[in-house]
């Protein structure tokens, strides 16, 4: 059986849409000068705002080299072009499914067991690995921007305890990740836990013995990576350093903006905004956060931390441009090519086949 052939339609864009015209209301009802934004975006300096779009592809670069060191380690078959198309295929997802959180992951996970990449439990224990290491950074990217901000930084007194709330949640979620990773009988209760639930719905006895057998070998699976990670150190410092430099990348990227705007600020703002964008759109609330919810979220932190109402707007609109829909973009390129390929492949064997029967 072939592929659907994937295509481009209006349900593809109905969130981004939806959620460009939530920004908008929000910008109306909150009062923000819509004219000082057109005036602010005029002020641009195209070749810094250039330098921001090149900066977030080497962004999303040193994140798949990050992530393809684990699999590398694991014996995980891809290589570093299908693993950076991998990955943007999977934010292309994340832009138009809800919980974005997973998505994206999900994603990932789908086409290395599809296109027999590795065991299912591999796959996820590189892609558990990875996101262990990115909610690590997070943390400390926060508690820096807070020591900053309390020596220099002029943030709401308000705001800034929601900050130290935000930052105590994630480091509470590092620790249970933590524990999940290295504890096997905690993952095996949750299997056993599973068992029982589908006992209740009345699932086949022989069909409900399969599944936990397959659970359980890949709970082994991933919990026998996990320990290969915690044996060599050097991989996961490997890893650790390719996504420290996709962080610099990306936190360079609104700083930058504000600089082509003609107003640079300090970099406890940047990191401050940034580390709360992440948690937030980490946490898997059932809506699409890659769609209106984050344009108000770092508006409202740029304002609260002291900048003019219009460049906050104007900057998060610049900086979503980038993020959200040049990265759509290439997305979209990255999941015709993965998808029509195979299509393409197969039609061609047919023609071959017609062509020499004897073949």
């Amino acid at each position: 059986m072939q592929p659907p052939k994937p295509k481009l339609s209006w349900k593809s864009l109905l969130f981004p849409l939806l959620g460009l015209f939530g920004f908008f209301l929000y910008i109306y009802l909150f009062k923000v000068n819509i004219l000082g934004i057109f005036a602010t975006a005029k002020t641009v300096n195209p070749f810094i705002y250039s330098i921001a779009i090149m900066f977030g592809l080497f962004q999303v670069l040193f994140f798949t080299v990050s992530w393809h060191v684990l699999t590398n380690h694991l014996s995980i078959k891809m290589t570093i072009v299908r693993a950076y198309l991998y990955v943007w295929y999977g934010m292309y997802v994340d832009t138009i499914v809800p919980a974005q959180s997973i998505s994206g992951e999900v994603t990932r996970i789908y086409l290395l067991t599809r296109d027999g990449c590795g065991p299912f439990g591999k796959v996820v224990a590189s892609l558990y690995a990875h996101r262990l290491l990115g909610t690590a950074i997070n943390a400390f990217a926060l508690i820096a921007g807070l020591v900053l901000l309390t020596f220099g930084g002029n943030v709401n007194p308000i705001v800034f305890n929601l900050i130290i709330l935000v930052a105590v949640a994630i480091i509470a979620i590092l620790v249970l990740m933590f524990a999940l990773s290295f504890k096997q009988q905690w993952t095996l209760k949750l299997v056993n836990w599973g068992t029982k639930f589908a006992q209740k719905i009345r699932i086949g006895k022989t069909q409900l013995e399969k599944l936990k057998e397959e659970a359980v070998e890949i709970t082994s699976h991933f919990h026998d990576s996990m320990k290969q990670f915690r044996h060599n150190p050097r991989t996961i410092a490997y890893s650790l350093s390719y996504l420290l430099i996709s962080w610099i990348f990306s936190l360079s990227i609104p700083y930058l903006v504000f600089i082509s705007l003609g107003h640079p600020v300090s970099w406890s703002i940047i990191l401050v905004t940034s580390a709360i964008f992440l948690a937030v759109k980490s946490i898997p609330v059932g809506i699409p956060f890659e769609v209106g919810l984050p344009e108000a979220v770092m508006t409202t932190l740029f304002i609260s931390m002291g900048i003019p109402g219009a460049l906050a707007a104007t900057a998060t609109i610049l900086t979503r441009i980038i993020t959200l829909w040049i990265f759509f973009i290439i997305g979209f390129g990255a999941q015709q090519w993965l998808e029509l390929k195979p299509v393409v492949s197969s039609a061609v064997n047919t023609e071959k086949i017609k062509i020499d029967p004897l073949s």
